[in-house]
């Protein structure tokens, strides 16, 4: 397991989506995951970025704190 601390531009690039702090910020804006839906479920994911999203949370991986950022920005919370 790497251990190091990754960014919000590092977790954009693994899954694939444009990652500039512009493009995270207007990713973040046109986005919201509803109450009662987590995050991997969410409808604007492909199937790899939901599996990806969910495994590293399952797992508690490195990844797993910026996927909980990721999860309350999306929910109007950040």
């Amino acid at each position: 397991m790497d251990s190091q601390h990754h960014a919000m531009t590092h977790l954009f690039a693994q899954l694939g989506l444009p990652a500039t702090p512009a493009d995270i910020q207007a990713f973040f804006a046109a986005r919201r995951v509803p109450p009662g839906v987590a995050l991997a479920d969410a409808p604007f994911w492909t199937p790899a970025q939901a599996a990806f999203l969910r495994e590293q949370v399952e797992e508690d991986a490195d990844w797993a704190g910026l996927i909980d950022r990721l999860d309350s920005g999306l929910r109007g919370r950040d």
